[in-house]
Order: structure tokens, then sequence, then C-alpha cells
């Protein structure tokens, strides 16, 4: 099921200070399974079953059919239960659920302007069907994936937890932002009200393998695709935009840290501070791990690509935080030469 970048990463994680053990014998439900950043928690469930954790893992996904293509490995294993599930409607789950960790979103540009509706049902109908259910099920923890987008127009350079700005409301951009500041919303409620053990991963840029670099429209993920296609790396902006960068070993080590670590109610920043770089930088970065001999160029973006740029990020300074990360015993290991480099590599296979 898993290759060898795969499988090198699933070590890296299971070496992380995390107490595993707590996962043992109990029951994970996972929504949006086979998505970018969720594939990766699949994959170490699985790992972990390897090691007889006897976790059982729920797949809520849209496609049974998309999710055994995903993983054809796991059509075999008896402790795995796929579940199809859309977000505008309750979830029916029968037996103990011990965690929730809520993964299915529209994080790409490409919808924001297209299917707006479909983008934020997700984080907030499917958020408050899932906190219903954490609640009926007595979780002993809950994870909701939120976004760096929350955080609006940040007049700072350093973001922590605490800071906030302002947001268009009318801007489509939003049906993403603003549903993730709703959600977050949504799960502090359950926690005050209901005692739900609610905890909030605020995801950055993050990376991984299981990029679908044929059609995911983001700049870093177009740079991957041009490289492993042996094409120029096509810049469609001045390349003066700064962002960080995360690899998924290090963001699924944190995912889980504030799953089983984390105090409820409470938000989390899930970022690589270290790896905070330019677009035009990643670019010869990425270019360098090439033996094709490309180069950087500029080109237009067109109108048919749908990618809706988010404004709040332009040519502004925004280096988050993750010291509270780093409070739950967690640290970034992997910088984006080490990281793109293994992605390029799986993808060439």
């Amino acid at each position: 099921m898993m290759n060898q970048i795969i499988m090198q990463d699933m070590e890296d994680i299971f070496a992380r200070k995390i107490n595993w053990d707590a996962l043992r014998n109990k029951t994970i439900l996972l929504t949006g399974a086979y998505g970018m950043l969720a594939s990766y928690i699949t994959y170490f469930i699985a790992f972990l079953n390897s090691k007889d954790y006897n976790i059982k893992l729920i797949a809520a996904v849209r496609s049974k059919e998309k999710f055994f293509k995903h993983f054809p490995g796991l059509t075999e294993q008896a402790n795995i239960e796929v579940v199809e599930y859309l977000m505008d409607r309750e979830i029916q789950i029968d037996g103990d659920v011990d965690y929730i960790i809520h993964a299915a979103s529209f994080a790409s540009p490409q919808y924001y302007g297209v299917c707006p509706v479909d983008v934020f049902t997700p984080n907030i109908i499917g958020n408050y069907h899932l906190l219903k259910l954490a609640y009926e099920k007595k979780v002993k923890s809950y994870l909701m994936f939120s976004s760096s987008d929350i955080y609006g127009t940040v007049e700072k350079t350093s973001i922590s937890e605490d800071d906030f700005g302002g947001m268009d409301t009318l801007d489509i951009h939003s049906c993403y932002s603003e549903s993730k500041r709703m959600a977050e919303t949504m799960c502090k409620s359950f926690f005050v009200q209901y005692d739900v053990p609610v905890k909030i991963a605020r995801i950055w840029h993050t990376y991984a393998p299981t990029m679908d670099v044929e059609n995911d429209p983001r700049v870093f993920s177009s740079f991957v695709k041009n490289i492993i296609h042996g094409q120029n790396i096509e810049m469609k902006s001045d390349g003066s935009g700064q962002r960080c960068f995360c690899y998924i070993t290090d963001a699924v080590a944190g995912y889980f840290a504030i799953l089983l670590h984390g105090q409820s109610g409470e938000a989390y920043n899930v970022c690589n501070s270290s790896q905070y770089v330019s677009m035009a930088e990643l670019a010869e970065t990425l270019v360098g791990l090439s033996d094709d001999n490309l180069k950087v160029v500029k080109k237009e973006r067109t109108l048919d690509e749908h990618y809706v740029e988010n404004n709040l990020l332009t040519n502004r300074v925004r280096i988050p935080s993750d010291e509270k990360l780093r409070g739950l015993g967690w640290e970034a290991k992997v910088d984006i030469k080490d990281g793109f480099g293994r992605v390029i590599e799986f993808l060439r296979d």
C-alpha cells in the first residue's frame, strides 16, 4: 500500500514524542479520508495497525470507489469501515467513537468562485452534525481542521492564535475564510455548552506527496507539476508574496499532538515558521531540484483558471507563530529542499 517515501514518512511521524498508546484499541472517525492532508492520517492509522494497535478507522468520504482506488491495499483490512457521507445531512454511526478528526473541506481557491455553497457546507453544516455526534458518542477528543485564512487582515508581522483582523464578507473568498471562522465558534460553543473536548488546528501552507498536482491550481502545487513534467516553472505573479511551508510529516505530527495533548476549546497554528520564503525563492529551490536545466519564467494567469487570489496574503508579511504548538512537545524538522525533494521523487515514481 505504501511506497518507500510514504513508509519513511510514517516512521518519521511515529518517532515523534506523542502518546500513540492513547489510540490503541480505539475508534477514529475521519472525514475527507482521501484528501491531500487526511490521506496521510489514513496511511498512518494503517501503519499503526501494522504494529498491532488495533485501531478501527471509520472513513467518512464522498465516494467509496475513490477511497479504495486511492488506498487499494486497505480493502482487506477488517478494521476499516468506509462510509459515504455528504456534509449537508446527519451522519449515522453505529457503535462507539473515541476520536473525531474533521478534515473534509474544499480548501483550494479553484472552488471559491465556482461552487461557494459547496465550500462552506462541510465547514458549517457538516461540522455541526459531527459536533452533535461527538456529544452523543462522548468522544475523548474532536479535532477540527481550520485555516490560516481566519486571521483576516492582521496588521502584525508575527501572528499568534490571539490575533485577528478584518474580513470583507462579500469577497467570495470569504465563503471559505468566514465559514472556517464560524466552524471555530461552533466548536467553542459545543465545548462551553456541552463540554465536547474540541481542539482546532489552524493549518498554514502544507505540502505532501499526496498533492493532486494535475488538478490543484495553488501556486506551490503548480510549481511541482512543472518540475515533474520537465517544464520551466511558470510564475504568475511577481514572486514577492511570502508563505510558510510545512511538510506533511511535521503537519500530521502536529495534528495528533493537538488531538491527544492539546487543551480543549483551544486553537493551534500548524506551520513551520522556519520555512518562510517568497514564491520566487520557492521556485528557484524547486528548479534546483531538477536535473532538466529548467528555469523560472513569468506568465499571466488566464480567466478560465477560476483561481480566486487571497488578497489578505498578497505582499503582506505574515509569519505565524508555532510557539503554542511547540508547547505540546512538537517541533518541525523538514525544510523545503528536503520536503519538496520527497514530493518530486514520489510523484516521479
